[in-house]
């Protein structure tokens, strides 16, 4: 079987599921679901009340956690640590977000996951647009009343979809800003950098243990499949752990946000970007096996892989997590070159 292109390879996968949703999320936010228009620009009628609004203070720029907590009731959202759902209510947070992502005003973000709109308005406070995919009906219908309420004509454009089936998004975004479904985090993160080519930069917040793994150089303890996969589209690195206290409700896994700079040109084509990380995926489907032995059945059989690797300049009895992206690809192209 051809292992997944995205994601974690059989065995490598973190040791935990258990996650904190994006802001607002609900249970299987990301199953599959039929795309759908995106809404018309949505103004709140008066009073807020009447749209579905709980009223905030006048002076209020972001949602508070007796804000976060009227909406999740009048939508029907009952967060619980069983269901991993856990909303973003401090403000500060939001604020600390969007400061490392360098978001500037003028700047249009693409957020997934948006939930109740906790980070979208840290976003559109600081004068950026923001592009926000969710794929939650209830969810999507009420962000641009909560938005209209806090920040009236804010430039806000939701997408009702799975960010894993979206093929074109409005006002080509520069940067990715988002509080990452955790249990999806790895393939979001890698199909939206695949498709995407205008996303030059972005800040994400992931399961600790997913983001201290995306960051990790090779030899590290943590070095795996999604180390190499990201390292082919840029420079990923961690910036700064998140309190569980900043969530509600409180949940049982650390957060931590990645930060990352596309590379100024791809590495490689599309061919060998799929031939890469399918040697990646054999590598550390048996990460313990020496390379000739982990990618025999990738490049036909041990003698073939030694032969392949020793032309590429690898040494067959290494392991994958001793290789950076650009010796797997060496091994690729050795590969291809071969056939």
């Amino acid at each position: 079987m051809t292992p997944p292109r995205h994601g974690y390879a059989p065995g490598d996968e973190p040791g935990t599921e258990i996650r904190p949703a994006a802001d607002g999320e609900t249970a299987g936010r990301h199953a599959v679901e039929a795309p759908v228009d995106v809404p018309e620009p949505v103004t709140a009628p008066e009073p807020a009340a009447s749209a579905g609004v709980p009223a905030a203070p006048a002076a209020r720029s972001l949602l508070g956690p007796a804000e976060i907590r009227d909406l999740a009731e009048m939508l029907g959202v009952n967060p619980t640590k069983k269901l991993g759902q856990n909303f973003v209510i401090d403000g500060n947070t939001v604020r600390r977000i969007v400061k490392v992502a360098t978001v500037s005003p003028g700047d249009t973000v693409l957020e997934v996951g948006p939930g109740l709109g906790s980070l979208t308005l840290g976003l559109l406070e600081i004068g950026a647009a923001v592009v926000a995919v969710e794929i939650d009906d209830r969810l999507a219908e009420q962000l641009p009343l909560t938005v209209e309420l806090m920040h009236p004509g804010a430039p806000l454009t939701v997408i009702r979809n799975d960010a894993l089936k979206i093929t074109e998004l409005p006002g080509d975004p520069s940067r990715l800003v988002a509080n990452l479904p955790y249990n999806v985090s790895v393939p979001v993160l890698l199909y939206l950098l695949e498709h995407f080519v205008s996303i030059r930069s972005g800040v994400v917040m992931v399961q600790a243990e997913v983001g201290e793994r995306l960051a990790a150089p090779p030899g590290s303890k943590v070095y795996g499949s999604p180390s190499v996969k990201a390292a082919w589209y840029g420079a990923f690195r961690t910036a700064g752990k998140v309190s569980r206290q900043v969530f509600w409700p409180v949940p049982g896994v650390d957060s931590i946000l990645v930060a990352f700079e596309r590379s100024a040109q791809p590495l490689e084509s599309e061919e060998l970007r799929r031939a890469t990380f399918a040697l990646v995926d054999a590598a550390f489907q048996q990460r313990r096996k020496m390379l000739r032995q982990s990618l025999s059945l990738v490049l036909g059989d041990s003698s073939t892989a030694t032969e392949v690797m020793t032309r590429a300049g690898i040494d067959p009895t290494e392991r994958g997590e001793q290789l950076t992206v650009e010796d797997f690809l060496a091994i690729a192209r050795a590969q291809l070159a071969g056939r």
